[in-house]
C-alpha cells in the first residue's frame, strides 16, 4: 500500500504539466494515521507547481537518511547540466532565525545545484516535524536502497522523535524482527563509530550484527577506545570488517586466548556450596548462580527477591 500510494503521487509530482484534477489516492482505513496524513501531504504538494529556490536559502534536515549525500553526486551533476533537473525536491518552512525553508527530501538534488550554482527546482509545503519524517521516509525508500546502518540509524532517530515501532516499520517496510535489529545495533554501537566507519552498502547486515555483539561482550572497550580502532584508510566495508577483527583480538587478550577467536572453549567450573545443589561464579560484572536439584530450585527465586535488601545492606557497610 505504502509503495502504491507514493508511486501515484511520485507520478503526478514529475507529470508535466501538473494535473490537479486526479482524486486523491487511496488509503486503507486500517492503516496507520501517520501515513494517511501523508497521503494529503502528497496530493497537495502534487497540486502545486514547483518553484526555483535559491539553495542559500535552504537548511538541511534535523535527521538525515543517508551519511553521505556526495556519493555519486558527479554523474548526477552531470545529468542535472545537460538534462535540467527533472524531479522536484520537496521543502517546508522553517520558524526562526537561519535559512528559510528546510530539506525534506531531494538533498543530493540540492547539493549538486548548489555545486552548479543554479536555484532548485522545489515543492515548498507547510508541513510539520512527523509529516516531513514520513515524507522523507516513503519517498527515499522508493528512490534509494539505504545501506542497514543508514537504515538502522534512521530507525532509531524515528523512534527517539516519538514514532511506534508499527509505524516506523510501516514507513520502512520491514517486519518486526528486522527493525528490532536496526535499532538494537544503533543503539548499541556508539555513534561515533558508525560515523567514521560509513555507509558500508556493500557489507549487509551480518557484519553490524557480529559488531553489536562484540561491543555488547563482557569487557568489550570503551567507546574512545572502538573509536581508534576503526582504520582511517580504506572503504566503509574494509574499516567495518578490520574494526571487527580488531576488537576481537582484544577481548581475545582480555580472556588469555590463544588463537583468534574464544568460540567453543569450555567456560570455568562453577564453585559448589558444600552439602548442597547450589553452585556459583563470579567474574568482572557478572555473577552466575545455578541449582542443579528441582527440589532447591525455589532458591534462585528468593535470591531475586531478596537482592534489593541485600544491595542496600551492602551499601550502607561499603
Amino acid at each position: 500500500m505504502k509503495r502504491d500510494l507514493l508511486a501515484k503521487s511520485l507520478a503526478k509530482m514529475g507529470s508535466k504539466p501538473l494535473i490537479t484534477t486526479e482524486a486523491e489516492p487511496k488509503v486503507d482505513a486500517s492503516s496507520p494515521r501517520s501515513l494517511k496524513s501523508m497521503s494529503d501531504v502528497l496530493s497537495q504538494v502534487s497540486a502545486q507547481a514547483a518553484q526555483d529556490v535559491d539553495v542559500s536559502e535552504i537548511g538541511d534536515s534535523e535527521i538525515a537518511d543517508r551519511f553521505d549525500v556526495s556519493e555519486g553526486l558527479n554523474d548526477l551533476i552531470e545529468s542535472i547540466k545537460a538534462s535540467g533537473q527533472q524531479l522536484p525536491a520537496l521543502l517546508r518552512y522553517r520558524r526562526g532565525a537561519g535559512p528559510r525553508y528546510e530539506v525534506v527530501y531531494g538533498r543530493r538534488r540540492i547539493a549538486a545545484c548548489r555545486a552548479l550554482g543554479i536555484k532548485v527546482k522545489a515543492y515548498v509545503k507547510e508541513m510539520d516535524q512527523r509529516e516531513a519524517l514520513v515524507s522523507q521516509a516513503l519517498e527515499n525508500s522508493a528512490r534509494l536502497e539505504r545501506s542497514f546502518i543508514e537504515q538502522a540509524i534512521f530507525a532509531a532517530k524515528l523512534e527517539d522523535q516519538g514514532f511506534s515501532r508499527a509505524e516506523i516499520g510501516d514507513v520502512l517496510a520491514v517486519d518486526k524482527g528486522t527493525l528490532s535489529k536496526l535499532i538494537g545495533v544503533a543503539r548499541d554501537v556508539p555513534d561515533a563509530v558508525i560515523y567514521k566507519i560509513g555507509a558500508a552498502h556493500e557489507a549487509g547486515r551480518r557484519p553490524w550484527l557480529e559488531l553489536r555483539r562484540l561491543v555488547k561482550t563482557e569487557n568489550a572497550s570503551s567507546d574512545s577506545s572502538l573509536l581508534s580502532l576503526v582504520p582511517e584508510e580504506g572503504s566503509a566495508a574494509e574499516k567495518l570488517a578490520a574494526v571487527i577483527d580488531a576488537l576481537q583480538k582484544v577481548i581475545d587478550a582480555q580472556h588469555g586466548a590463544a588463537g583468534p577467536s574464544t568460540k567453543g572453549r569450555s567456560p570455568a567450573p562453577l564453585n559448589k556450596m558444600p552439602a548442597t545443589s547450589v553452585a556459583f561464579r563470579s567474574k568482572g560484572q557478572r555473577l552466575l548462580i545455578e541449582v542443579s536439584d528441582k527440589k532447591e530450585r525455589g532458591f534462585i527465586s528468593f535470591m531475586e527477591t531478596q537482592l534489593e535488601r541485600l544491595y542496600k545492606e551492602w551499601k550502607e557497610k561499603s
